[in-house]
C-alpha cells in the first residue's frame, strides 16, 4: 500500500490573516494585501518547485495574476469571519517521477475542479530531507469558495429557500418578525459526498498509473474500518511533530505510531500465515488420504529419515550439523503435537482456528484500547486550552454584550481564542466530560490512560507466544510437504528427467 493523504480545510478570514497571505506562503512569493495594507513575503521559503493558476472558463483573465485573484476574493467578502477558500493538500507518489505526478495532478484538477467551475491556485512542494529520509513531494491547492458567474462577477455562496408548512404555505417567525428560510449552498463543492468523490477519483487516477507502470502498489481513500481491514489506526502527526522526530526528538505521537506499526506488522503477519496454513491443510488432506492418512508424528519421523538419508552425501561435519539441526526442529514439532494432543491434519486445523480466534480477539481488544487511548490523549491535551480560554468565553455573557452588535464585535476581537475554546470543549465532551468541567474527571482519565497502557502492553506480549506457535505449525507444514513430494510419483519422474538432462 503506497502513501495516501488527501486533506481538505477552509481558509477563514481572521485578525491578521488573509487569503493573500495564504497564497503567498504556498507559492513562496511576496504579495500585497489591499485589505490589510501589508506585504506577505515568503520568497525565502524553500521547497516550492512549481506554482500555477488554472482559471475556470468564466473567470476574468486578470485572475491569472495571484495577487489580483486573492485581493478580489478578499474584496468580495464583507463579513469579518468570512470563509474565503478551500484548501486541498494531497501527497504525490514516490513511485512516480515528478513529471508524472504533476501531469496526474493537473488532470485531476481539470476533471474535478475546473469542470465544476472552480478556479484553482496550486503549488508543488518538495521539502529538503535528511540523507536516507523518505521523500515527501506534495501539492497545495487553493480554490475560492464563492463561485464566479458567467459574466465574470462573483456569485452567491448560498441561496435562501422559504420554509413551508404542511399546506405548502410560508412560515412566519414571530420572534424575529420575518419569514423563515433555509440557507442552501449554491454549489456542491463543500459537500461530504463531493469530497468523497474527489478522494476516490484521486486514488483511481494513481492506481491506474500504478497498473500502467506494472507496479504491484495501490492506494485506498477509505479508513481501515471501511476497508474491512482489522488493523489499528495511526494518529496524524502533523508538520511540527514530524520536524521534531526528524531532529531525533521523540514525541508521544511518534512513539504511539511506532507502537501501532509494530503491532499491525505482527497481527498482519500472523493472520496471513494462519490463513495460508488453513488453505494448505485442505490440499494436504487430499494428498494424504489414500490409502490411509498417517498421523502427523509418523510423517515427521518419515521426514527425519529422509534428512538422515540425504545427509549421507555431506562431509562428516556437515552430516553431524544437519542431523542435530533436524533432530532439534523435529523434536520441538513432535513435542508440540503431543502437548496439544494433535495427531491428524483435522485436529491441527481445529488448533489453527483456535489460534486465529485468539489473534483476532487480541487484535480487536487492542484496537478498542488504542481508539480510547487516542480520545483520552487528545482530551487531556485540550484541558489547559479549555482552562486558558474559559474566562474569555464567560466574559461574552456579560450584560454589556447583550446587544448583537456588541457581542459580534467581541466575537470578532476574540475569534481565535473562542475558536480554540469551542474545539477544546467539543473534544472534552466527546471524551465524557460532564456539562460542568470536573477535575475529578481529568484525574480519572489519567488513571484510565495508565491502565490502558498497561493492558495493551500485556496484550502485545501475548502475541509473541502465538507467533512462536504459528512458527511451529509452519515447520510442521514444511516437513509434511517434503514427505508428500518425496512420495509423489510425479515428483519422482520430474527429478529423474532433471538427472537425465
Amino acid at each position: 500500500m503506497a502513501l495516501y493523504h488527501f486533506h481538505v480545510t477552509q481558509i477563514k478570514r481572521s485578525r491578521g490573516h488573509s487569503a493573500v497571505a495564504s497564497a503567498a506562503y504556498r507559492a513562496g512569493e511576496k504579495l500585497h494585501s489591499e485589505r490589510y495594507g501589508e506585504y506577505s513575503d515568503y520568497t525565502r521559503k524553500g521547497g516550492v518547485i512549481f506554482s500555477e493558476i488554472l482559471l475556470s472558463p468564466q473567470a476574468p483573465r486578470e485572475y491569472e495574476d495571484r495577487e489580483t485573484l486573492w485581493n478580489a476574493v478578499e474584496k468580495a467578502e464583507k463579513r469579518p469571519d468570512a470563509q474565503l477558500a478551500y484548501s486541498f493538500d494531497f501527497a504525490f507518489q514516490n513511485e512516480f517521477t515528478l513529471e508524472e505526478n504533476i501531469d496526474l495532478a493537473r488532470r485531476f484538477m481539470e476533471e474535478n475542479f475546473l469542470s465544476r467551475g472552480m478556479t484553482v491556485d496550486y503549488a508543488i512542494h518538495e521539502p529538503d530531507r535528511e540523507p536516507g529520509g523518505i521523500p515527501n513531494p506534495h501539492i497545495h491547492v487553493m480554490a475560492p469558495i464563492r463561485p464566479i458567474n458567467s459574466d465574470g462577477t462573483w456569485g452567491n455562496k448560498q441561496k435562501k429557500i422559504p420554509v413551508l408548512d404542511e399546506n405548502g404555505k410560508r412560515v412566519w417567525d414571530e420572534k424575529y418578525k420575518r419569514w423563515r428560510f433555509t440557507a442552501v449552498p449554491t454549489t456542491d463543492w463543500g459537500s461530504p459526498e463531493t469530497l468523497e468523490e474527489w478522494r476516490k477519483n484521486w486514488c483511481d487516477l494513481c492506481n491506474a498509473k500504478f497498473e500502467e507502470k506494472g507496479l504491484d502498489v495501490r492506494i485506498d481513500w477509505r479508513s481501515y474500518e471501511r476497508q474491512g481491514v482489522d488493523l489499528l489506526a495511526q494518529v496524524h502527526e502533523g508538520p511540527a511533530v514530524r520536524a521534531m522526530e526528524k531532529k531525533g526528538v521523540r514525541t508521544n505521537k511518534g512513539d504511539y505510531n511506532r507502537w501501532v506499526k509494530a503491532t499491525n506488522a505482527v497481527l498482519k503477519s500472523l493472520r496471513e500465515k494462519i490463513a495460508g496454513l488453513l488453505t494448505w491443510i485442505k490440499g494436504a488432506e487430499e494428498k494424504l488420504s489414500e490409502p490411509e492418512q498417517p498421523s502427523l508424528i509418523e510423517i515427521l519421523m518419515d521426514y527425519m529419515e529422509m534428512q538422515n538419508t540425504g545427509a549421507k552425501n555431506f562431509s562428516s561435519y556437515g552430516r553431524k550439523k544437519a542431523n542435530l539441526t533436524t533432530l532439534k526442529d523435529v523434536a520441538e514439532a513432535v513435542a508440540y503435537l503431543q502437548e496439544n494432543d494433535i495427531t491428524t491434519l483435522g485436529q491441527l486445523e481445529e488448533k489453527l482456528n483456535g489460534l486465529r480466534e485468539h489473534v483476532d480477539g487480541l487484535g480487536a481488544s487492542m484496537k478498542e484500547k488504542a481508539a480510547r487511548r487516542k480520545i483520552l490523549k487528545e482530551a487531556l491535551g485540550q484541558v489547559p486550552v479549555y482552562k486558558e480560554n474559559l474566562p474569555i468565553f464567560r466574559e461574552m455573557g456579560n450584560r454589556k454584550y447583550k446587544f448583537k452588535s456588541a457581542k459580534d464585535k467581541y466575537k470578532a476581537d476574540h475569534e481565535s481564542e473562542l475558536k480554540l475554546f469551542y474545539r477544546a470543549r467539543r473534544i472534552l465532551k466527546e471524551a465524557g466530560m460532564p456539562p460542568e468541567f470536573s477535575e475529578e474527571t481529568v484525574e480519572a482519565w489519567r488513571k484510565e490512560l495508565a491502565a490502558l497502557q498497561t493492558d495493551y502492553d500485556a496484550e502485545y506480549t501475548e502475541l509473541k507466544p502465538l507467533r512462536d506457535e504459528q512458527q511451529k505449525m509452519s515447520h510442521i507444514q514444511y516437513c509434511v510437504n517434503r514427505v508428500i513430494q518425496q512420495n509423489d510419483p510425479s515428483q519422482q519422474k520430474q527429478k529423474t528427467k532433471s538427472v537425465d538432462r
